[in-house]
């Protein structure tokens, strides 16, 4: 092994462990912190966010549940900093039917958002979305239980979509 070859191979010993501190202190200056912590400010600004009113009994589903998860069961804020406007539709598709009898047996209920997230006030922009949540149906035979396997559905649709505009819009309070 000649001269050369030793400070060569201090030269790289040195680059790697140059390399290694830099992605260390790189490392280091990442920041994680949780969106839903108690003591966050991505909390409290969901918990000030004021939800456009409902005009059909769905749409009255998803905002029930937003005001509950936003404001972590406290209702609505008494001051809001931010207003949600949204429009929630109701469809119901892919329904399958039963050859012998030509009737529904089973489909999917799909409830989608249009939402815009905008300052208190201002009426500024923040933020606008579109979400979807499906829920599948099994239609039975009495005309009661088809009328509540649909409320039903419906009801998990706009539960799970609420879930979805929520973690959204906090995911862009949390910036």
């Amino acid at each position: 092994m000649s001269l050369s070859d030793v400070r060569n191979f201090g030269l790289g010993r040195w680059i790697m462990t140059a390399a290694g501190l830099s992605a260390m202190l790189f490392a280091a200056s990442c920041q994680v912190k949780p969106l839903y912590a108690t003591n966050s400010d991505t909390a409290a600004a969901l918990a000030s966010i004021d939800f456009s009113e409902a005009d059909d009994r769905v749409e009255l589903e998803v905002r029930n549940n937003l005001v509950f998860m936003a404001g972590r069961g406290a209702g609505e804020p008494v001051n809001p900093e931010y207003d949600v406007d949204f429009n929630v539709t109701t469809r119901y598709i892919g329904v399958l039917l039963d050859l012998d009898t030509d009737l529904p047996r089973a489909g999917r209920v799909e409830v989608r958002a249009d939402f815009t997230l905008t300052r208190h006030g201002t009426g500024e922009i923040l933020k606008t979305g579109k979400r979807r949540a499906v829920a599948l149906v099994d239609y039975p035979n009495q005309e009661f239980a088809k009328i509540r396997a649909t409320r039903d559905a419906e009801n998990r649709a706009a539960r799970e979509l609420a879930e979805l505009m929520r973690a959204d819009i906090a995911s862009w309070l949390g910036r």
